[in-house]
């Protein structure tokens, strides 16, 4: 992370939000606490009164604004870490928790992209630190989404499904063992919803795995004779 504790204007953030750079995708592209960015943006809009226009109009076209489920779901959101303390469990047994926390990762993986809706920026900003993942889940998650890429690489390559074992080539087994893994977490139903979506959609056939050619037939299991 870069030394945040500098003259305010910082004038490359400036520029970026000029540019129509939302602050927190500001802060993500920075290595910055997005709070910084703002106070930093705060003070250079006292100086250029003008400024919050120029960035305005170099946004992209607006989008329509969150749909009244989505609001809600934000409201549930919002209300299940006031009683709980809490923000929710991706592997929860309740489905509704479950639910939520895949809400909650689509609207954190918006607020990195710098396309989160206002709407929720402002009715999330309620929940200290909900769009900060720990260390350990955004490697995680950075470690998942290459492993999908280089799965989908192959296959759009016209490769077949890598194996997990009996296979001499390293990063075929790598690939391998992270699909059985994915395979193993959607059969003990702990496969996070969104990424069951991703893998549907990019990779269709992935539960399945390769087909089964050639081979000896297993010869059925004979029965011991009774013992008189």
């Amino acid at each position: 992370m870069r030394d945040s504790r500098r003259a305010a204007p910082h004038p490359e953030w400036v520029d970026m939000y000029r540019r129509g750079i939302r602050p927190s995708r500001i802060a993500v592209l920075d290595s910055a606490p997005v709070t910084t960015v703002r106070y930093h943006l705060q003070v250079a809009k006292k100086i250029e009164p003008g400024l919050e226009a120029e960035h305005a109009a170099a946004l992209p076209e607006k989008a329509p604004g969150p749909s009244e489920a989505a609001l809600q779901r934000m409201q549930d959101l919002v209300s299940f870490y006031r009683t709980e303390g809490r923000l929710p469990l991706a592997h929860a047994k309740s489905p509704q928790e479950q639910t939520l926390s895949s809400w909650l990762y689509l609207r954190r993986r918006d607020s990195a992209q710098g396309t989160l809706s206002p709407a929720f920026r402002d009715g999330l900003d309620v929940i200290p630190g909900w769009d900060q993942a720990s260390p350990k889940k955004t490697e995680d998650e950075a470690r998942w989404q290459k492993r999908f890429q280089q799965v989908k690489d192959l296959r759009a390559a016209g490769c077949d499904w890598p194996r997990h074992q009996k296979t001499p080539d390293t990063a075929e087994r790598v690939l391998g063992v992270w699909l059985h893994g994915q395979r193993i977490n959607y059969n003990q139903g702990k496969l996070a919803p969104e990424k069951e979506v991703l893998l549907d959609e990019h990779l269709p056939g992935w539960r399945e795995g390769r087909r089964r050619t050639g081979g000896r037939r297993r010869r059925p299991r004979t029965q011991m004779p009774a013992r008189p």
